[in-house]
């Protein structure tokens, strides 16, 4: 008998603990969302073509398909979004629907916060800083971060969205240059601190983008070893949203253009907002 209460203790300081620990996580994804919120401009600019008349011919597609001119220049974005996401490898993808909100502030942070529906239910969130999750909303599942390599891959994937959902964060200026790769693509390199990342995006003869890809620092792989490896996404169903021209259709993955890839993300978006920068 003392035994069976002894382990009935454990259990329920087991479960007051885990449920402390969720709360403090749900608390610093609530403060750095704010943060990350209160980057936005107060009073922006507004986009103008002459803003990138000397980029290469590509990139001032993209641009000024994405931007419609006199759009004020808002680099923070907030996107709800439904869909699937995998939780097997290509051969068992295991896809389960899911529904998330995020925050993209480029270069400085994003949060992803994410659940699934059905099966075993996942929940957590990506940021720059950490990776958390739990299944059944307690039990975590992975939890990292705060070291070279989480941040460097966190600081690849918020880049690469950033072409997707964020392009006034991208408009040239002090860390952030365009190059031409061919006629129809060109290649953004985005510098934060010791940061780097370059991300290729290809459009269309109108300048809708259609694919962004790059080398990602990530250990998605056999060997769970971090390397470089390809990274792409591609893009449909664009809508306007205040002045932009964005994708309400995302589908991506690791090993973009080889026989290994499979897409793990399939997101339909909701709603694409651009919160209000503090006076």
């Amino acid at each position: 008998m003392k035994f069976i209460v002894g382990m009935l203790i454990v259990l329920v300081l087991g479960l007051v603990a885990l449920a402390i620990l969720l709360l403090i996580d749900r608390r610093a994804d609530h403060a750095e969302w704010n943060r990350l919120a209160a980057l936005q401009p107060e009073v922006p600019a507004r986009f103008a073509p002459e803003m990138v008349a000397d980029l290469p011919e590509p990139a001032r597609r993209y641009f000024t398909y994405m931007i419609q001119p006199g759009t004020p220049l808002l680099p923070v974005a907030e996107i709800d979004m439904t869909g699937k996401f995998s939780l097997g490898p290509k051969e068992d993808p295991r896809y389960q629907p899911m529904e998330a909100r995020q925050i993209l502030a480029v270069p400085e942070g994003f949060v992803w916060a994410m659940r699934t529906r059905g099966g075993m239910p996942l929940s957590g969130s990506d940021s720059g800083q950490w990776t958390r999750f739990r299944v059944f909303g307690l039990i975590p599942v992975a939890r990292q971060g705060r070291d070279p390599d989480h941040t460097r891959s966190a600081f690849g994937r918020y880049v690469g969205e950033a072409v997707i959902w964020a392009p006034a964060a991208l408009l040239p200026g002090p860390g952030i240059s365009w190059e031409a790769v061919d006629d129809d693509t060109a290649r953004v390199t985005v510098r934060h601190g010791d940061l780097s990342q370059a991300v290729e995006v290809t459009v269309d003869g109108d300048g809708r983008p259609v694919t962004a890809v790059f080398q990602r620092w990530s250990n998605a792989n056999p060997e769970r070893e971090h390397r470089l490896q390809p990274f792409g996404a591609v893009m449909s169903d664009f809508r306007e949203i205040g002045g932009y021209r964005l994708p309400f259709r995302v589908e991506a993955g690791n090993m973009y253009g080889t026989d290994e890839y499979f897409p793990f993300y399939l997101a339909e978006v909701i709603d694409i907002r651009f919160p209000e920068g503090e006076p």
